[in-house]
């Protein structure tokens, strides 16, 4: 299974259309290779980066989808799948990178599992990984990763 952008290629920088400082919006994304057995897909964006003196757990969570139908090859710019999940700032939309300080890394994380998971809308990134894991849920898993840092000195400290 494989996970690919025409907007960027894996450890590459994301366009500014897609972050904070530009339209904000999720890049287009493909799917390739889901495992037919696969009964849903699971995309997560997060970001490992964020400076232990504004985030503990030094992660931010930017896009959490679930139970996205398995036939799906392809999110659209600006899309809404499946079910959402809750990002970190508290919502359920795509969040765009708007790192604080340095250059971040921002894992985009597909999953195909052999079920639906029983949870509603606004779950956790945590309560999706139990339920994916604990389960033994998962088939296939892949990744991509997109690097952003802001250029011209504007830094954000909107992580809460």
């Amino acid at each position: 299974m494989k996970i690919i952008s025409k907007e960027f290629k894996h450890g590459e920088y994301i366009p500014e259309k897609f972050t904070c400082r530009g339209e904000n919006v999720n890049p287009e994304l493909e799917f390739l290779d889901v495992p037919s057995e696969a009964k849903s897909l699971v995309l997560i964006m997060d970001d490992p980066d964020v400076p232990p003196s504004l985030r503990e757990d030094r992660n931010f969570d930017h896009w959490i989808l679930f139970n996205i139908p398995p036939e799906t090859r392809k999110v659209s710019e600006d899309s809404k799948i499946g079910t959402a999940g809750l990002n970190t700032r508290g919502g359920l939309d795509y969040v765009g990178p708007c790192p604080p300080d340095t250059v971040h890394r921002y894992f985009f994380r597909l999953y195909a599992l052999d079920d639906i998971l029983d949870l509603e809308e606004g779950a956790s990134k945590e309560e999706v990984y139990k339920a994916m894991e604990m389960e033994g849920k998962i088939l296939a898993k892949t990744h991509l990763v997109g690097l952003y840092e802001q250029d011209d000195g504007y830094k954000s400290v909107e992580l809460r």
